[in-house]
């Protein structure tokens, strides 16, 4: 089935163009709003050749797995040639209930339906979406200040020599990291406005105007600046950090609407953002940024607590929860959660160590499916060995969808018994405080955004976990299991 014909399927068993409010893509998987979900053929779209799986259990949104690079060709076919509308962040964002607008009796099932769940994916999902789109930055920028800092290690021992070649190729690397990393700010506004509904400039004006140095000089004009001691001021340039300016845009956003609602016609292209610039700005600087730079200096010692912590027993408890249990996370959606913590370690400690800690998920998974692979062999089951054949690489490089939804948890057992295993391999990076400087995606791939230092004990702990949950798997998982699959 070619690209074409597969889009064409999942609108017709999604019920049609008219059915579908809007699609948006990630790596692995289009992600649909739908007006009746009861019009949607879910199981029809499962048993579609070329549909790795369908998650989520809301009724209305849909997961559909595609696999990395189908699904960017079929998103582009479905919008292009099928009129399926794209993603409008700013409408979920306004809290609507999911549904078309004015369609009060689809948004009242939306609401009866799990309400409590449904908020907090919510709540979460457009938290996430601000930083999501980020990750290929985030990407770039950690690898290539990996790499500077390999040729830095190089140059210091006299591996590489110090001339001139050598020194532009380092600071080309360190530009592109610190391009992204050293103004993330900005783009955080920027995306964090798209999602909230107002202008994205407007939005990059707050992240812009928490980075600027005018902030230290209104700090000490009003007694909150310690020129000693910077980090205890209460307020000082870059507190708060991308949290801040998350809220900030969005307080921004409420008063750009109210100033809107109430400006005249003729004036508001010109005098609504000026004046929202000017309520929004002040309330930022003043009271936003001091009480988010406080919670975030909380939140960070709490978390240190545990993913990095110098006690051994708590580092090794730590990384086993987050790997065994960040799977049943990202099936229920709350896995977008732990991106903004990512972006947070980054931004004040150069790196993440949560990161690495649930990368092993994916790794519990290789193992799993490789036990699998073994018995399969053994009870003669060729159709399963040609999936997991066919998913292993993916998995292998830190693509783990098609051995999630094609192999693991349609059997279930697996997918557990992977998870087990995977916390052997987060319990050792933990242990070892490996950091990354970057995030997504897992698997080998991610070597190359480990620290310098970290990128051996990271490749151990990918085996740890491969052995772990091959042997739990291959202990655990009844013959018959593999005979039925």
């Amino acid at each position: 089935m070619s690209n074409e014909e597969l889009a064409k399927k999942i609108v017709d068993l999604l019920g049609g163009k008219d059915n579908i409010l809007n699609a948006e893509n990630c790596m692995t998987r289009i992600r649909v709003k739908v007006k009746d979900g009861s019009k949607a053929d879910r199981q029809g779209i499962k048993n579609t050749p070329g549909v790795l799986g369908v998650v989520g259990d809301e009724p209305d949104y849909i997961q559909i797995v595609l696999g990395p690079g189908k699904v960017r060709d079929v998103m582009q076919i479905c919008t292009t040639k099928l009129g399926v509308k794209e993603q409008s962040p700013s409408q979920e964002s306004k809290g609507q209930p999911k549904g078309q607008v004015g369609d009060w009796e689809a948004n009242k099932k939306a609401v009866k339906s799990n309400q409590k769940h449904q908020n907090l994916i919510n709540k979460v999902r457009v938290l996430a979406d601000i930083f999501t789109p980020m990750i290929p930055a985030f990407i770039a920028s950690g690898i290539c200040n990996g790499l500077g800092k390999v040729i830095k290690i190089l140059m210091t021992n006299g591996v590489l020599p110090d001339v001139v070649a050598v020194v532009v190729i380092y600071n080309i690397f360190v530009l592109i990291g610190n391009a992204f990393l050293s103004y993330m700010a900005i783009f955080t506004g920027v995306r964090a406005a798209k999602q909230f509904g107002v202008n994205e400039m407007l939005g990059g004006m707050i992240g812009a105007a928490s980075l600027n140095s005018v902030v230290n000089t209104i700090s000490t004009a009003i007694g909150w600046y310690n020129k000693d001691v910077v980090n205890d001021s209460v307020l000082a340039t870059g507190a708060g950090g991308i949290i801040g300016v998350v809220i900030g845009v969005w307080i921004l956003a409420q008063i750009e609407r109210w100033v809107h609602k109430h400006m005249p016609e003729v004036l508001d292209v010109s005098f609504t953002p000026l004046i929202s610039m000017l309520i929004a700005v002040p309330f930022f600087v003043l009271l936003v940024m001091p009480v988010t730079g406080w919670l975030s200096t909380l939140v960070s010692a709490f978390l240190n607590l545990f993913i990095n912590s110098t006690n051994p027993v708590v580092s090794v408890i730590a990384g086993y929860i987050l790997a065994a249990t960040f799977l049943p996370l990202v099936l229920l959606g709350l896995h977008r959660g732990l991106v903004p913590i990512y972006a947070i370690q980054i931004e004040s400690l150069g790196g993440t160590t949560l990161f690495p800690a649930v990368a092993m998920a994916g790794a519990g998974q290789v193992g799993a499916a490789i036990a699998l692979y073994i018995k399969a062999k053994r009870v003669g089951n060729h159709r399963l060995n040609r999936v997991i054949a066919g998913a292993l690489p993916a998995g292998i490089l830190g693509i783990g969808e098609p051995l999630i939804y094609g192999v693991t948890l349609p059997l279930m057992k697996p997918f557990i018994t992977a998870g087990l295993g995977a916390g052997f391999g987060g319990a050792y990076v933990m242990l070892t405080h490996v950091m990354s400087t970057a995030y997504s995606p897992s698997g080998l791939l991610a070597v190359t955004h480990m620290l310098p230092e970290c990128m051996l004990n990271y490749l151990i702990g990918m085996v740890i976990a491969y052995i772990a949950a091959a042997v739990i798997t291959y202990i655990f998982i009844p013959v018959e299991d593999i005979e039925n699959a």
